[in-house]
């Protein structure tokens, strides 16, 4: 029974972590954006945003990522034969990678507030779909596990990512 409890709180994190994760990139594009206005807009929308992004950050993402952090590790306490399964070794590894993003992300926020723009608008808005990406492969490999081959897994995230980046394209000429 433990272990159903710590499943449902740990979902629930993962929801409000990946609600972070998918509005961050947005208030850090529109952060970019505002370094290329003229003051006092620019002042204006940068503090704007800033305390947006601190909020959401500070208050919901980084929270969230740590309590999901460790109601995993208490699930795999719990049932540590989990560990002996290879769709965990892949799916711990892909979740590593969604916190290299989440630090990647805390990196550029950082940079931003200092007025610093490594990125251009068009190269956080391609880093905003990471997080989908890694919620999809997640999603489907803890729900079909084993059942899912490596090759249908691969071609999927590719015509995923296709369709992202079509997107993308599209949006950007609409935009235009």
């Amino acid at each position: 029974m433990t272990f159903l409890y710590l499943k449902a709180v740990h979902i629930i994190f993962i929801v409000t972590w990946f609600a972070g994760l998918f509005y961050m990139p947005r208030l850090l594009i529109y952060m970019r954006e505002a370094l290329d206005k003229a003051e006092p807009e620019k002042g204006i929308l940068l503090r704007n945003f800033t305390l947006m992004a601190s909020r959401l950050w500070y208050g919901i993402t980084w929270p969230s990522a740590i309590i999901t952090l460790g109601m995993g590790t208490a699930m795999l306490i719990n049932q540590p034969e989990w560990l002996k399964l290879s769709f965990m070794h892949l799916k711990l590894s892909l979740v590593f990678f969604l916190y290299l993003y989440h630090f990647s992300l805390q990196v550029i926020f950082n940079k931003l507030k200092k007025g610093e723009a490594r990125y251009t608008s068009g190269q956080l808005r391609f880093w905003n779909e990471v997080a989908t990406l890694f919620l999809i492969s997640i999603v489907f490999l803890i729900v079909l596990k084993s059942a899912l081959s490596m090759v249908w897994g691969l071609v999927g995230l590719l015509v995923i990512t296709f369709l992202i980046l079509a997107g993308m394209k599209i949006y950007k000429k609409y935009r235009s």
